[in-house]
């Protein structure tokens, strides 16, 4: 029972290095106690599920605040299952722990429905002094160094550290600066939404009432823009086809992106949008949010929520899209898409500056949001690239390449940022690499369990 409390305990403290508590440091230290846990009791399962539904019942209890207790419980049970792996550290020794967990955390990110990874330790870790890990190795290896960190603090007092895990901080010591190649005056508006929940914008055109009126008194302010950026959902009506609300877009002399649902043909697509009076651009999601905007196993899911007949499937984009204004380069990242590594390389490496558009009103006034503007952060280290994240209720923020937030705004507010955001092309360490990045990592991590503790 002690040992189940401790395992219990370590994956709280871990859940605390998350916002909003958002104490990086919490992360090694919860990991190294769950080492301790599991490595003194022949019961490695029980320890393990103590540990991850604990961790992700508190990560992710944001996710019950509108639909019920049951899909939250649903969900961090079946994350918690795919945790269960680490139990061979009772053959393989207690070195090869982190090993395991990536390899866990890496099918966490792409099983099942194309993955659910907000719960990467990486996301923990923006903070951390090794945070710039990212940009050579991307979200695997700051998760890596963070696990590898655990393991160290729980050998530190009868074992000696071996080379092996000190050689990739060396990478710390290269610099990786970068050379902007010009600036783009960015007009970033959030309007915010009438009410919470999942009916956001049931009164229609008010969420897009809400960011025009934003818009006209931060344009009054300043209107030397290059560009405004709207959240996803800001348009909470087919601009295309609402006569009044495209009236409204094409009078604006400023290009804006904005977020719109859209119906093409029937399918229902999730959009940003280069608006522009005499030509539109369009990029439709690609990753779309598994029980938000489509319902995988829909019978199955009817049974755990009626809400689910709520939800229509929407279609997914085919493509990326890049929207080209002056000398900037821009790359929309849809909300969820966020989460995908191969989504947001991909705008990363045909951009010099990306644009993440999301809306969280769903989600309330709950860790979700500050959560995710983590992993943003994160994103932005990892591929050398400045963000400008655009909510419809907070926060929204400017990000820099280094992961530093530069402006952010307020929850539950109707707020503006003007911001000159430097364009960056080159790309990081960790885009040259591609895949390899993730293949040298799991070699670091398997050389270390073979031979850094014997």
């Amino acid at each position: 029972m002690v040992n189940l409390l401790l395992s219990a305990l370590s994956g709280a403290l871990l859940s605390c290095a998350f916002e909003p508590i958002g104490k990086w440091y919490l992360a090694p230290l919860g990991l190294a106690a769950h080492m301790y846990a599991l490595n003194r009791t022949e019961k490695k399962s029980l320890s393990i599920l103590s540990f991850a539904l604990t961790f992700n019942a508190l990560l992710l209890h944001w996710t019950s605040i509108y639909v019920g207790s049951l899909p939250w419980i649903i969900l961090f049970i079946g994350l918690s299952i795919l945790y269960l792996p680490l139990s061979l550290v009772g053959r393989w020794g207690i070195t090869s722990y982190p090993f395991i967990f990536i390899v866990c955390e890496e099918v966490r990110n792409r099983f099942p429905f194309g993955g659910f990874g907000w719960a990467r330790i990486a996301y923990s870790q923006a903070d951390a002094p090794y945070s710039k890990m990212a940009s050579f190795g991307g979200a695997t290896a700051l998760s890596a160094i963070t696990v590898l960190l655990a393991l160290f603090i729980y050998r530190l007092c009868n074992k000696r550290l071996h080379p092996l895990m000190l050689l990739p901080l060396a990478l710390m010591s290269i610099p990786t600066n970068v050379l902007p190649l010009g600036q783009a005056s960015v007009l970033m508006i959030q309007g915010n939404v009438p009410n919470y929940g999942l009916d956001f914008n049931s009164r229609a055109t008010q969420v897009f009432h809400n960011h025009v009126e934003e818009t006209k008194k931060a344009l009054e302010k300043n209107p030397d823009v290059d560009f405004i950026v709207w959240p996803e959902n800001a348009v909470d009506v087919d601009p295309f086809k609402n006569q009044e609300v495209k009236q409204q877009l094409d009078s604006y002399k400023v290009p804006l992106i904005i977020g719109a649902i859209v119906d093409n043909n029937g399918r229902t697509l999730n959009t940003s949008i280069l608006w522009r009076k005499d030509a539109q651009d369009v990029y439709a999601k690609q990753h779309l949010t598994p029980f938000g905007e489509y319902i995988p196993l829909r019978s199955f899911a009817q049974i755990v929520s009626p809400l689910v007949d709520q939800v229509d499937d929407f279609s997914p984009g085919a493509q990326s899209k890049v929207f080209t204004i002056n000398a900037a380069k821009i790359a929309p990242v849809i909300c969820y898409e966020l989460i995908d590594d191969s989504i947001v390389e991909k705008a990363a490496k045909s951009s010099n500056i990306v644009a993440v558009q999301t809306n969280s009103a769903t989600f309330g006034k709950s860790a979700e949001s500050a959560q995710q503007m983590s992993i943003t952060r994160v994103r932005a280290i990892e591929h050398s690239r400045n963000i400008v994240s655009v909510s419809t209720t907070g926060y929204s923020a400017v990000i820099d390449y280094k992961g530093q937030v530069l402006q952010r705004t307020s929850m539950g507010t109707a707020e503006h940022i003007y911001a000159k955001v430097d364009l960056i092309d080159q790309p990081s360490p960790r885009d040259r690499l591609g895949d390899w990045a993730l293949v040298l990592t799991l070699i670091w991590l398997l050389l270390v369990a073979r031979r850094a503790y014997r």
